[in-house]
């Protein structure tokens, strides 16, 4: 197991030394968000152009730890050519699988069950899971996903 936490932590740090879709896009016609976490400084700006009910096109700026920078590059490749709705469900199955202790916070419904996340095929973004060891750092690691579910909504 501890080759491919190995290969986790190399893909993370792949994308936070080489991040993927880096700059900014015209606003509009894309849509764009601004994410902050004030507990560490994080900053994430996300871009994203949707045609044809498609993401198109999207990039990322912003600063902060390796785990927020990383997560969000990795976002950024993965969601580019998939629908609105593959987004969408993409961003609940990676929302998911950092913590389902943060969901049953945020669940208004007292019955301690959760939903099931999609069946998705999370590739690299399975690298993410590892954060979940350390609960502070998941507010890190979904700030580039909630930037995205933020744009996509104006």
């Amino acid at each position: 197991m501890a080759g491919l936490e190995d290969l986790y932590k190399e893909i993370v740090l792949d994308h936070y030394r080489s991040p993927r879709n880096r700059g900014e896009l015209e606003s509009p016609p894309a849509k764009h968000a601004e994410g902050f976490n004030p507990l560490c400084g994080d900053e994430v700006h996300v871009y994203v152009q949707v045609d044809d009910g498609v993401v198109s096109d999207v990039a990322i700026a912003g600063q902060g730890c390796s785990i927020s920078q990383a997560s969000a590059s990795m976002m950024s490749a993965a969601i580019k050519g998939k629908s609105v709705d593959e987004v969408d469900e993409l961003t609940t199955a990676v929302k998911a699988m950092m913590s389902i202790h943060e969901q049953s916070l945020d669940d208004d419904d007292d019955s301690g069950v959760l939903p099931d996340p999609p069946d998705v095929e999370l590739g690299d973004l399975e690298a993410l899971k590892g954060v979940v060891q350390f609960p502070v750092r998941i507010k890190c690691a979904t700030l580039g996903w909630n930037t995205l579910s933020e744009a996509l909504s104006t």
